[in-house]
């Protein structure tokens, strides 16, 4: 019985060391537009996207187009109603940095059919600080659509409203935060009630001096992905950490409780 005991003990060992030497979700670009191949320090990126300098997959000159009014980026003209506020367009500045430079996006790198990106996050669980702050500062800001990917009219080589749309305030475009954070990019971001710092959601804004917390946000979904719901229900990856340590500790000990035994 003991042997079959000792058995059992080694498998579940093997699925503990069965780790992956680099998870494939992590420190990863996206396979987009203007991202690097991988991730890695810029010296210096521009005003906004330097909270990413030390590993960014975007360029200093990809963060400085993303301060441009209309950049070379996408052509994507933010003044299409009127001159964006300076509070509202300081948020979708702060977007594009954390699309462009972040490297803690790989849980939710999806695959696309697309003639500019192979890839594209969906689904990024925003704090909820970060999408309610936004949608307050451009909430009576003017736009004449609900999904800034596609829809647009660029007969002049950048957006236009369509013909026959009007341009009306943020707030009956997107009436609450959640409908701004899920709809402007097609379900790029998903609206969440986690807060800054739980480890749960991913911040567009965080200060570098105090390290990066998108790195473990990325780690704790990146586990989850690896485990079944069951699984996942009351565990976490420290959790998960400590069973092994535990069956490591019984293994040592199993052969002295053997010889003991009548």
């Amino acid at each position: 019985m003991g042997v079959g005991v000792g058995q059992v003990m080694l498998v579940l060992l093997a699925a503990c060391t069965v780790m992956p030497a680099k998870d494939p979700l992590l420190n990863i670009c996206m396979d987009a537009k203007h991202h690097k191949t991988k991730p890695g320090p810029e010296g210096k990126l521009h005003d906004q996207c330097s909270p990413w300098k030390d590993n960014a997959c975007c360029t200093a000159n990809t963060s400085s187009e993303a301060h441009k009014d209309q950049s070379n980026l996408y052509n994507f003209n933010w003044n299409h109603c009127g001159v964006m506020p300076l509070k509202c367009k300081r948020h979708f500045i702060q977007d594009t940095c954390l699309y462009e430079c972040s490297p803690n996006l790989g849980p939710w790198i999806d695959q696309v059919d697309s003639s500019w990106r192979r890839e594209r996050i969906l689904h990024v669980p925003l704090c909820k600080e970060d999408c309610e702050e936004w949608w307050e500062d451009c909430k009576d800001f003017l736009t004449c659509k609900e999904n800034w990917h596609k829809g647009w009219n660029w007969a002049t080589g950048t957006n236009r409203c369509p013909w026959g749309s009007m341009c009306r305030p943020f707030s009956e475009v997107f009436p609450r935060p959640k409908d701004l954070c899920e709809k402007i990019w097609s379900n790029s971001y998903k609206y969440t009630t986690e807060r800054r710092g739980s480890g749960r959601c991913i911040q567009m804004w965080f200060d570098p001096a105090q390290g990066n917390p998108n790195v473990l946000v990325a780690k704790f979904y990146a586990w989850k992905k690896r485990n079944s719901p069951a699984e996942m229900e009351n565990m976490t990856p420290e959790a998960d950490k400590a069973v092994c340590a535990l069956l490591w500790s019984v293994l040592v000990l199993l052969p002295l409780a053997l010889v003991m035994l009548p």
